[in-house]
């Protein structure tokens, strides 16, 4: 099953108080498609990269159990594994650059905008 998503929203605050800026994930390259952010590979990310409003991925998804969550609904976030390279603190801990690592499928993202917005 493929879908489509923003794996991170830009410029809005995620659930531990942190704002991602737009160029934090410039060169971002493939990373492993996990679920929970933990264990195997579930699928994989076939397209990554920043738009205005955040990093698009687009994605399969090969585990038969998964994708049955994935298309009720029960797992339409996703979230990113990240190691930061560059924070600004203010008010907000601002990561301007960081080392993607993973991309998962999640019931409760930590940014709540970060959503599955297509399937196919």
């Amino acid at each position: 099953m493929s879908f489509a998503g923003y794996a991170a929203v830009f410029d809005r605050v995620d659930r531990a108080g942190d704002v991602m800026r737009a160029g934090a994930f410039a060169g971002a390259h493939m990373v492993p498609l996990l679920r929970d952010h933990r264990g195997t590979p579930v699928g994989r990310i076939d397209a990554i990269g920043e738009d205005a409003h955040g990093l698009r991925v687009t994605g399969t998804i090969d585990d038969a159990a998964v994708a049955r969550l994935v298309r009720c609904g029960a797992l339409a976030g996703l979230s990113v594994g990240y190691r930061p390279l560059a924070v600004r603190q203010r008010a907000r801990r601002e990561l301007l650059r960081v080392a993607l690592a993973e991309v998962s499928l999640v019931a409760v993202p930590m940014q709540p905008l970060a959503r599955i917005d297509r399937l196919g």
